[in-house]
């Protein structure tokens, strides 16, 4: 058990320390056409499923709260948090347009949409991303090696690079957090 345990560790420094190696510059970009986003005072609109759901509003509990210093909020809304909403668009246009409904009501061009996705395959994710883009929205995603199908919707790609759902997640986490960390400091003051 303890070697189980030290080995996911192992594996999750393993590939973190690939993902900064491969994905610094990529992360940097992301960070970047956020901060130009709330500095033109635009928004960012957040989606995933399950897990990944729970990230996107980590990552707009982050932006409006705060991640680590005392400043201005940021208009930031994950959009899987109206249960209301997310399945009357399911019921009424099938699960694969709940993402991509709520951006054609809730964006804007010049807003961000940020997906995340650890096989960038599902289909609610690539819809919305597609969405986003046909709309003038920039898009970020977030998913595990390779991108999936949200590479081609992707203006910036995080795909970390591994293929285990856990050790993707994981990479993500430390992603956004970065994110947070340098969009706070440069768009918030």
């Amino acid at each position: 058990m303890l070697g189980d345990v030290k080995k996911a560790f192992d594996e999750s420094a393993a590939v973190i320390a690939l993902a900064k190696d491969r994905l610094a510059g990529r992360i940097a970009e992301a960070a970047r056409i956020i901060i130009e986003a709330f500095k033109a005072g635009r928004g960012v609109l957040l989606f995933g499923n399950g897990g990944s759901a729970a990230d996107a509003q980590h990552i707009a509990g982050e932006l409006v709260g705060r991640f680590r210093a005392e400043r201005r909020p940021l208009k930031a809304e994950a959009l899987v948090t109206d249960s209301s909403v997310v399945t009357a668009i399911a019921n009424d246009y099938g699960y694969e347009a709940v993402f991509a409904r709520q951006i054609e009501a809730k964006g804007s061009r010049g807003d961000v949409a940020v997906a995340i996705s650890t096989s960038g395959n599902s289909p609610s994710i690539v819809a919305g991303l597609a969405k986003a883009r046909e709309l003038g929205l920039k898009t970020i995603a977030l998913t595990g090696e390779g991108g999936g199908k949200c590479a081609a919707c992707a203006d910036v790609l995080l795909d970390v690079p591994a293929r285990s759902s856990p050790r993707i997640q994981e990479a993500h986490a430390v992603i956004y957090h970065i994110i947070c960390e340098v969009v706070e400091r440069e768009a918030a003051g």
